[in-house]
C-alpha cells in the first residue's frame, strides 16, 4: 500500500501526506473501515499520526505505546517518533522545520477537526506549504473492509434514567439560550447518549455509526436504516425523529436555512462539513451540548454503576482464583488469562462484552503501558515476577475498568518500595477534599507526590472519564499534568474519574492500581462547596507489595477500610471457599 500511496503522491504533485488515526467522528477507537494504521505501518496502538512522503514514513505516538510502537514498527518502514505530550501535534512542528517552503501536502478534510485543520494551516503558512484536502487512503487501500451494519438496539429507560424526550428538550433549551435554531452531533457517543440508542459498530464502544442533527422541533439520524427494527422506528417517528441515509448527511446541510445558527463542537465536527456549514450558515462553537450532560451521571446511572462494579468484582476474583488454581499446570498464560476473563465477566447478568481488550502484562510486558497480549509475544506466567492486569466489561447498566498489580513470587524490596509510592497517590487521590471549579489538572499532582520524592513519575495521565455504557474513556474532563484542551471541564457532582497512578521499568515490570470514582458533594463552608470522590471498584489490593512502614497512620486507615468494605460488598455472592480467600485477601494489613 505505501508503493502505491507513494506513487498518488506523485500523481497528484504533492510532497507528503497526512494521515491522522481518526475517521470523520474524530472517534478514538474506529470501526475497520477507518484502521488504516495496522495496515499501512503495522502499529495496533489507538493514538497516532502518520506522515508519507518519497523518501521517508514517520509514525508519531504517545508515551503509552513507545515500547509497543518500537516492537511493532521494527520490520516496518515507518519510523517512530515520539510525543514529548500527549495528544499534542508534534508532526505539526516536524513539517514547519523539515518541509521546504512552497511544498504541497495533502490531508484528507474529513479526519482533521475545526481547530486540528486551523492550526495544521496556521503554521504551515509560516513557510508558505499548501494544504490540498484530498482522499488518497481509498485509492490505495485494496480490500477495505466495509462500513458496520450491525443491529441498533434500545438503551432502556430503567438504565439510562432519562427519556430520549427528556434529553433532546434539555439539548434544546441550551440550544435557545444560545441563540441557535440547530445542533450537529457528529460525536458517535454524543449520538447514543442522546437517543438512547446502541450498537456494535465500533469494537468495545457500543456506538452506532450516524450522525445527528436536533432542530427546534424535529431530530434527524443519519444511518442505515436496515440496522434498526420496525419497533424502534415507530418510537423513532412517535417522537418526531426522522431517518435518513448516513451519506445524505452533506446535501442535508446544504439545504438548511441560510442565516441560520448551527452549535457544533470544534474539536468534534471535521474540516470538511466545517466547509459546506460556514458557506451556508452562522456556526456558534464550544464544547459539545451533550459532553456535560452525558458525563454528569443521573442517580438511575449512578445506582446502577454501583451495582455493576460489584458484579465486575466477583468476575475478578474468580479470575484471580482461577491464575493461583492453574498457574503450576503450565497452562496460564496471557492470552489465556483474558480469555478466561471475559468468561467469568459474561456470567454476570447484562454483560454485552469488553470495554477494551484485556491488558495482562506479565514481568517486562507490564512496562508496556498499553500492551495487548498476542499469540506472537503471549508468555507463560511462572511462580515468580509481576502480573499486571488492566481490564473492563460493558454491561446494559454500567462500564467498569479497573487495574490491579500482583506478586506471583517473592517481590524484591524495590518493587515493593515503588508499589507503595503508586498506592500513595493512589490513596492521596481518593482521599481528597477539593472546591468546586477544580480541574483535573489540579488533582494530578497529587498522585504523583510519593512518586516525585523519589525521582520517580509515569508517563500517561492519571484519570479520565468513563461513559454509561458507552465508551470507556469520555471526556469532557480528565486528570492530567497539562492544560489539556478539557481545561474548561472542571469536576462536578456525579462525574467518573478513574484513580490509576502507576510506574513503569522498561524491560521489567509495571505497577498501576485502577478504581473508578464518582464526583460528589461533601460540605459547604464560608470558602463555598467542597467535594470529594466515592470509591466504586471492589476489588484487594496486594499486600504482598506493601511496606506499611511507608504508610501513615490515615493511608494505612483508607486502605483497611477499603479492603472491609471489598470483603462487605463482594462476600454476599461467593461460595464459601471464595469468601476464605477473600477474607485472607482483605484481612487488616
Amino acid at each position: 500500500m505505501l508503493k502505491k500511496l507513494r506513487a498518488l503522491l506523485a500523481e497528484h504533485n504533492l510532497y507528503a501526506y497526512l494521515i491522522p488515526n481518526k475517521d470523520p467522528h474524530l472517534s478514538e477507537y474506529l470501526p475497520d473501515h477507518y484502521k488504516i494504521m495496522p495496515t499501512l505501518t503495522g502499529f495496533t496502538g489507538s493514538t497516532g499520526t502518520m506522515i508519507v512522503s518519497q523518501d521517508f514514513a514517520h509514525l508519531w505516538t504517545d508515551s503509552r505505546y513507545f515500547l509497543q510502537a518500537e516492537q511493532e514498527l521494527a520490520e516496518s518502514p515507518f519510523d517512530l517518533k515520539k510525543l514529548d505530550v500527549p495528544h499534542t501535534p508534534q508532526h505539526v512542528t516536524y513539517m514547519v522545520e523539515h518541509f521546504p517552503e512552497y511544498a504541497r501536502i495533502g490531508v484528507d478534510a474529513r479526519l482533521l477537526s475545526i481547530s486540528s485543520f486551523k492550526y495544521l494551516k496556521k503554521q504551515l503558512d509560516k513557510k508558505n506549504i499548501e494544504i490540498a484536502t484530498i482522499d488518497l487512503l481509498s485509492e490505495c487501500w485494496k480490500e477495505r473492509p466495509s462500513l458496520p451494519t450491525n443491529p441498533v438496539f434500545e438503551h432502556a429507560l430503567k438504565f439510562a434514567g432519562k427519556s430520549r424526550g427528556q434529553k433532546l428538550s434539555e439539548l434544546r433549551t441550551q440550544m435557545k439560550e444560545r441563540g441557535c435554531q440547530y445542533y450537529l452531533q457528529t460525536a458517535l457517543d454524543d449520538i447514543a447518549w442522546t437517543f438512547n440508542i446502541r450498537s456494535n459498530d465500533v469494537d468495545y464502544n457500543p456506538v452506532a455509526v450516524c450522525y445527528a442533527l436536533i432542530g427546534e422541533e424535529e431530530a434527524t439520524l443519519f444511518i442505515d436504516s436496515q440496522k434498526i427494527s420496525e419497533g424502534l422506528k415507530a418510537k423513532l417517528r412517535a417522537e418526531k425523529i426522522v431517518l435518513l441515509p448516513y451519506h445524505a448527511l452533506e446535501d442535508a446541510l446544504l439545504h438548511l436555512p441560510k442565516k441560520e445558527k448551527i452549535y457544533v463542537d470544534p474539536k468534534q465536527l471535521n474540516y470538511h462539513l466545517y466547509q459546506i456549514l460556514s458557506n451556508q450558515m452562522t456556526l456558534v462553537e464550544d464544547l459539545s451540548l451533550a459532553y456535560f450532560a452525558k458525563a454528569i451521571k443521573n442517580e438511575t446511572e449512578l445506582n446502577h454503576i454501583r451495582t455493576v462494579m460489584v458484579k465486575d468484582g466477583v468476575a475478578l476474583l474468580r479470575l484471580y482464583r482461577w491464575i493461583d488454581a492453574n498457574i503450576d499446570k503450565g497452562t496460564v498464560t496471557e492470552v489465556a488469562i483474558g480469555t478466561r476473563l471475559k468468561t467469568f465477566r459474561a456470567k454476570q447478568e447484562h454483560f454485552v462484552g469488553e470495554s477494551f481488550p484485556t491488558i495482562a502484562g506479565y514481568n517486562e510486558h507490564g512496562a508496556i503501558i498499553h500492551y495487548r497480549a498476542t499469540e506472537k509475544t503471549d508468555v507463560t506466567l511462572q511462580r515468580d515476577g509481576i502480573l499486571l492486569i488492566d481490564s473492563g466489561g460493558q454491561y446494559r447498566d454500567g462500564t467498569t475498568d479497573i487495574t490491579r498489580t500482583t506478586a506471583l513470587g517473592t517481590p524484591t524490596s524495590e518493587q515493593i518500595r515503588n508499589f507503595t509510592l503508586v498506592l500513595k497517590g493512589h490513596i492521596a487521590v481518593s482521599k481528597l477534599r477539593f472546591p468546586k471549579d477544580t480541574h483535573g489538572n489540579h488533582i494530578d499532582g497529587f498522585a504523583r507526590a510519593a512518586l516525585w520524592q523519589y525521582g520517580l513519575n509515569y508517563g500517561h495521565g492519571t484519570g479520565h472519564g468513563v461513559g454509561f455504557f458507552l465508551n470507556v474513556h469520555e471526556g469532557p474532563h480528565s486528570m492530567g499534568r497539562g492544560a489539556t484542551a478539557y481545561a474548561k471541564a472542571s469536576f462536578c457532582p456525579g462525574m467518573l474519574i478513574t484513580n490509576e497512578p502507576g510506574f513503569y521499568l522498561d524491560g521489567e515490570y509495571g505497577i498501576r492500581i485502577e478504581n473508578i470514582l464518582a464526583v460528589k458533594k461533601c460540605m459547604e463552608t464560608d470558602f463555598g462547596e467542597f467535594y470529594e470522590f466515592e470509591t466504586l471498584s471492589w476489588f484487594p489490593i496486594d499486600k504482598q507489595l506493601i511496606d506499611k512502614s511507608l504508610l501513615t497512620a490515615a493511608e494505612l486507615d483508607w486502605l483497611n477500610k477499603y479492603h472491609a468494605q471489598v470483603y462487605e460488598k463482594l462476600s454476599p455472592h461467593l461460595e464459601e471457599d471464595e469468601k476464605a480467600w477473600l477474607r485472607e485477601q482483605t484481612s487488616v494489613l
